[in-house]
């Protein structure tokens, strides 16, 4: 999911409609407002903020993202006036991953989006993923609970890995089959509930950040949250 934030109507609906015809999903906003809104909805992809916007301005947004644990991985790229290059930098110093100048072509958008979405993907890649004192380390296969090696099988580690790797998110029985043992699985759901029971164990204090979803699945969330 793309979020765009643009005042202009005729520019967002253009940009939304163009990133829907080329394999995106899609949202625009003309303020900070509904755009707040949905960021605790739905965490985005990637976020278009343009610079000049009523009330709060791009900027500000900008700041506040990048200010805030959860939001701050998001790749951001600002849209700014012509000529305006204080904006440009202070984009730039505050986070921003790149920017366009107005009037910008569709198609100049998208290449940028997907020049920054793999630059994000190539980072991510090495990224430890954490959720409190838990901390999976990718680059060296690794799990550790505060500072402590916790030793996993690999179908675990593929789980746990799941699960960091999109917070919130439920999944059912069936999509863990076929995302770690493969669609040609021919074992029973019950095979996810047990390697289920036995990361939890090893998890120790940890396990409470898996929670069973009732009659769907299963989630991973920190309690802290």
């Amino acid at each position: 999911m793309i979020y765009c934030v643009e005042d202009d109507d005729n520019i967002r609906e253009l940009m939304v409609y163009t990133l829907q015809t080329t394999g995106f999903e899609a949202e625009g906003f003309s303020t900070s407002q509904p755009f707040w809104h949905a960021m605790e909805q739905q965490e985005p992809t990637l976020i278009i903020l343009d610079v000049m916007l009523p009330g709060e301005d791009g900027i500000s947004l900008l700041k506040q993202l990048k200010q805030q644990v959860r939001w701050e991985h998001i790749p951001v790229i600002m849209a700014t006036a012509k000529g305006n290059e204080y904006d440009k930098v202070k984009g730039l110093d505050l986070g921003a991953d790149d920017y366009l100048v107005k009037p910008f072509g569709m198609m100049e958008m998208v290449s940028r989006i997907k020049a920054v979405l793999r630059r994000i993907q190539r980072r991510d890649i090495l990224r430890p993923l954490t959720m409190g004192e838990l901390v999976m380390d990718l680059s060296a296969h690794k799990v550790k609970l505060s500072g402590e090696r916790i030793e996993l099988t690999f179908k675990e580690f593929e789980l746990l890995r799941l699960f960091l790797s999109h917070p919130g998110q439920v999944f059912s029985r069936n999509d863990l089959l076929n995302k770690i043992w493969g669609e040609d699985f021919l074992g029973e759901t019950r095979t996810v509930d047990v390697h289920i029971g036995t990361l939890r164990t090893k998890l120790g204090t940890a396990a409470e950040y898996i929670k069973t979803v009732r009659g769907v699945g299963y989630m991973m969330e920190s309690t802290h949250d």
